[in-house]
């Protein structure tokens, strides 16, 4: 494990305990809406903090690098995610819109970081 990523792994590890409360995908227990809400709340703070807080400093070129391909591997699994569902859900015939939002808002940070970076970097 490297050094200083115990945190990273705690986040990551709550943020999934959380979430799988709030989806219940076995439905072995039955929350109030006040649960649903709370939970709902605790997700969106362990999501704004993975995504916001938690550092991304690299130290060397090969933290640098691992660092991107980790960024790489979660815009990949997310992008593939969304496809899914995009495609789950069209098969259904009840597409939700945010799931094209969400993909949406990905592909255009993406091109707009890469238009940056070419330009300015």
């Amino acid at each position: 494990m490297a050094r200083g990523s115990l945190p990273e792994i705690i986040s990551a590890t709550a943020f999934a305990a959380v979430a799988a409360l709030l989806l219940n995908p076995f439905g072995f227990w039955m929350p109030t809406m006040a649960h649903m809400a709370m939970l709902a709340a605790a997700v969106a703070a362990f999501g704004a903090f993975a995504v916001f807080v938690l550092r991304e400093r690299a130290v060397d070129e090969r933290d640098a690098a691992h660092r991107s391909a980790a960024g790489r591997t979660a815009f990949l699994a997310g992008s593939a995610t969304l496809l899914v569902g995009i495609i789950a859900e069209g098969l259904q015939s009840a597409i939700d819109p945010w799931l094209v939002v969400a993909l949406l808002a990905m592909i255009v940070a993406k091109v707009s970081a890469r238009v940056y970076g070419d330009r300015y970097l």
